[in-house]
């Protein structure tokens, strides 16, 4: 019996040395494929074991490579460069993205590439060369290649030919991967891989493989939009839109037409955060200026932008419409050319004139086309102002000269526009937060006593990302100084609400923020946890830390009284149309969010990856965990299921509005439909 275990464990032993033997490029393949996802992993998520993930790469890099058995033994390793090749691009592509915007690439979003020119010192500021890493498997396997090359080994592996038994082995280990990967898989995780929105989710639980792969599936779909998910798409509409859900958007509150016919102006205020409110160095503040009109007007504390890849252009959109952004590619760029309903639409009913002013090319996130489809009439872009290129920070024109040389203009539309409508974009504190302290030097110095017990002052915060922001944030708060001055002392504005709001956070890293919380100046490094000065600032508090001002202001002192207070509510970008809506006189009835002053304290904030915010909790999609942001919070079991169900369900309404142009195609007959319902 002993004798009889010996000869099979023998013959395994034999075989599988045999099939090493006779696989030395194939194994090699999948090696380097395999350790390539597992270093993406580690530099993504921070872990780099996630049997589910891997098994299911392990699965795909096994299906595709065992292809290469049909093909003659000194054809395949061309075959298998290729995909290793192909596997190292997805790696190297995906971390520097999740990088920059804490998600994963798309091939949606290859139409927004011509959007990078703008942004480069962004990305490359993030970038190490460890980064590249990847690079480093189709070499290792081009110089194995070359090794067996000069051996017998492929006219040895052409004469033995086990192809069809090493492709056979090769596809039962990965039918095995697979059955164990989504045999473990909820219907929660199916349910977000066939919807691909939430990119983070998808790439953890199935890896980065399936994901890029799925995300190809899903940028092509929309293309048949005509032949596949209209009729869905449509029924889901109607049965959303009914008779109570639009009536809820025409109920009357305290600020109801309170500014109808007054002028309006947008203030978009490029990558400021709430919590440079509260910064002091040396006696100077950050935002001196955002501090001003918060307490002068009526601040939102909790307000939120629902930003996914195209930041600046997400926030444009979302306020304008009230819809969220699109969940593959940017609506700007791939989905423009919609009918959707607008701020400056509904304003150009109610006969203002409407305008958009940027200090970049007209050509950024494609607004030369976008903004005249949201219902912009008038637009003045880089080649209305006057500058030198010493003028330029980063994108474009440095925002002193910007709102000086937009102040004419300004005067000119009330002169002659009157009523009017307008967004006025900001763009110096753009990252990569550099060069500004020329304009806003800011001393960022500290003093403390060391351990010795001498008064030290150091700079610690200068050149890191941290720091640079501070001072370049610091330095578009002067510049907005400036024309807040101006408006006060001009005989113009006495009839204009400002609106002046935060597009999006500044897209700093948790580590390159924890600079501003825990860093220890004696040694230049972070506190440990263990450390009793050391602040907690854990994912959730860097998702909490990402909310931006908002502030309706004006400089009538009457007005100001009506206005000056502190909104509590959390409040997103999506809510910013119904609610300003509701105090000039118009709404819109497809839209996402709400009038705050209507739901108030039951408001559901949702971002585009499937996160949602209410006054209790802050809800993560990608682990299914949630953070309660008041200790005595009671949370029924139903609580976060409902709110799952919510936001999902919003998602999916808002993106095939924006896919499927539903709004121009279904709208008019909801609308109807509601209408016929009211006088039965």
């Amino acid at each position: 019996m002993k004798e009889k275990f010996v000869n099979i464990f023998s013959s395994i032993r034999r075989k599988i040395v045999n099939y090493f033997l006779t696989n030395k490029l194939f194994i090699t393949y999948v090696i380097l494929g395999f350790i390539g996802t597992v270093v993406a992993r580690g530099f993504s998520f921070g872990h780099t074991i996630f049997l589910k993930a891997q098994a299911t790469d392990l699965a795909l890099i096994l299906l595709l490579g065992s292809l290469c058995y049909f093909m003659k033994p000194k054809n395949r390793y061309k075959y298998l460069l290729f995909w290793l090749i192909v596997f190292a691009g997805i790696e190297t592509i995906n971390v520097i993205y999740y990088k920059f915007f804490t998600s994963f690439a798309s091939f949606s979003e290859f139409a927004t590439l011509g959007q990078t020119e703008t942004v480069v010192g962004s990305i490359f500021e993030k970038l190490r060369v460890i980064n590249f890493v990847y690079v480093l498997s189709p070499i290792i396997f081009v110089l194995i290649h070359k090794k067996i090359a000069k051996s017998a080994y492929y006219t040895f592996i052409e004469k033995i030919n086990k192809s069809k038994r090493c492709f056979l082995t090769s596809i039962i280990v990965a039918l095995l991967c697979l059955g164990y990967s989504f045999g473990t898989a909820t219907k929660t995780d199916y349910s977000r891989l066939a919807k691909q929105w939430n990119r983070v989710y998808i790439a953890d639980r199935f890896g980065f493989v399936l994901y890029q792969f799925n995300d190809l599936v899903q940028t092509l779909t929309p293309k048949f939009s005509s032949l596949f998910g209209y009729d869905d798409a449509a029924k889901q509409f109607n049965e959303f839109f009914t008779k109570e859900e639009i009536e809820s958007y025409s109920q009357k509150n305290e600020y109801t037409d309170i500014f109808k016919g007054k002028n309006i102006i947008f203030v978009h205020m490029e990558s400021i955060q709430d919590f440079l409110m509260d910064f002091e160095f040396n006696g100077e503040e950050i935002l001196p200026t955002v501090n001003r009109l918060a307490k002068e007007g009526m601040f939102f504390e909790n307000f939120y932008p629902q930003i996914s890849t195209g930041t600046s252009s997400d926030t444009e959109f979302t306020l304008l419409s009230s819809l969220l952004p699109a969940a593959s590619g940017t609506v700007f760029v791939s989905y423009y050319n919609r009918d959707y309903n607008t701020v400056p639409k509904y304003f150009s009913e109610l006969g203002y004139s409407t305008f958009s002013m940027h200090g970049n090319h007209a050509s950024m996130w494609n607004r030369a086309k976008v903004h005249p489809r949201l219902g912009y009439q008038k637009m003045y872009f880089e080649e209305t102002f006057e500058y030198t290129e010493d003028d330029v920070i980063n994108l474009g024109i440095n925002d002193s000269l910007f709102f000086k040389e937009a102040m004419p203009i300004l005067e000119k539309i009330e002169q002659e526009e009157s009523p009017y409508m307008g967004t006025v974009i900001t763009l110096s504190n753009h990252s990569p937060f550099i060069y500004t302290d020329k304009y806003a030097p800011l001393d960022l110095s500290t003093t403390f006593v060391n351990s010795k017990g001498n008064k030290v002052t150091t700079d610690y915060l200068s050149d890191t990302p941290a720091g640079n922001y501070l001072t370049s944030a610091h330095s578009a708060d002067l510049a907005l100084g400036e024309f807040i001055d101006y408006v006060n002392e001009s005989d113009y504005f006495n009839d204009t609400i400002f609106v002046f709001y935060g597009d999006h956070d500044a897209r700093l890293s948790r580590n390159e923020m924890n600079y501003l919380y825990n860093y220890n100046p004696e040694n230049g490094e972070l506190l440990s946890e263990k450390d009793p000065n050391y602040t907690d600032y854990d994912n959730f508090d860097h998702e909490l830390n990402k909310k931006t001002p908002l502030i309706i202001w004006s400089k009538d002192k009457e007005v100001r009284n009506k206005l000056n207070k502190k909104i509590s509510y959390v409040t997103g970008m999506y809510d910013v149309m119904p609610t300003i809506g509701n105090m000039f006189g118009f709404k819109n009835p497809f839209a996402m969010g709400h009038d705050i002053f209507n739901i108030k304290n039951d408001n559901i904030v949702i971002f585009p990856n499937g996160n949602f915010l209410t006054n209790k909790i802050y809800y993560s999609n990608a682990s299914g965990k949630y953070k309660t942001l008041k200790n005595n919070a009671v949370l029924d079991e139903n609580y976060v299921k409902e709110r799952v169900d919510y936001t999902e369900t919003r998602l999916d309404v808002s993106n095939n509005i924006i896919v499927h142009n539903l709004i121009k195609n279904e709208g008019s007959k909801v609308l109807k439909r509601i209408s016929e319902e009211g006088q039965n």
